[in-house]
């Protein structure tokens, strides 16, 4: 699979996610789906700080939740969700197998 496959098949089926509300995009958001037990994925971006991608990994091994980083930037999710996050989860079992699959 090429990399522009693999990102526009990620970045569709994020935006599907979006549509259905079914995602929490940026910081807070998705580190509330963690404590909530909302979250089934942890996706973090290319371009997210290193402090940033430490934490998420804490805070996922805390969750039992998986985390996975994406070579997708904060822009291709702002272009595929409109909005920009360099964090995100996916609050769908579904969803978060079908993008398990493709990474």
């Amino acid at each position: 699979m090429t990399s522009d496959n693999y990102n526009g098949q990620l970045l569709s089926l994020l935006g599907l996610c979006r549509a259905a509300s079914l995602a929490s995009f940026g910081h807070d958001a998705a580190k509330s789906a963690l404590r909530d037990s909302r979250a089934r994925l942890c996706l973090v971006c290319g371009d997210a700080s290193p402090r940033l991608a430490e934490e998420f990994k804490y805070l996922t091994n805390a969750a039992s939740v998986p985390l996975r980083e994406i070579k997708a930037t904060s822009l291709d999710i702002k272009q595929a969700t409109q909005y920009k996050a360099a964090v995100l989860t996916v609050n769908d079992k579904g969803f978060a197998n079908k993008i398990m699959a493709l990474l």
